[in-house]
């Protein structure tokens, strides 16, 4: 896939960047360039790698589920500015 001046200056007034015009050509060939470079991701087998979430091996420490702090509701609305019921008040944002 290669992209031409007419689809980079698409591409650009959609990201909402402006773009010179003697800049196309040169911004197209740096598009193309990384477009090349995913094309050749695509081309890395893969089969029998397990995903993974970091490049190290580490396990988290799990810690029991229990509640340790809370209910005192009137020290933590303290923080706001107006409260009601035990609820902060806030302005109405629709109309």
């Amino acid at each position: 896939m290669a992209l031409d001046k007419q689809t980079v200056a698409k591409v650009a007034h959609l990201a909402r960047i402006r773009v010179e015009e003697d800049e196309l050509e040169t911004l197209a060939g740096e598009m193309n360039s990384i477009i090349g470079w995913v094309e050749q991701l695509g081309e890395v087998d893969t089969d029998g790698v397990e995903p993974m979430t970091s490049a190290v091996d580490l396990k988290l420490r799990l810690r029991e589920d229990a509640i340790t702090d809370g209910d005192y509701p009137d020290r933590v609305l303290k923080n706001g500015p107006s409260t009601e019921m035990h609820f902060y008040v806030v302005p109405k944002v629709v109309e």
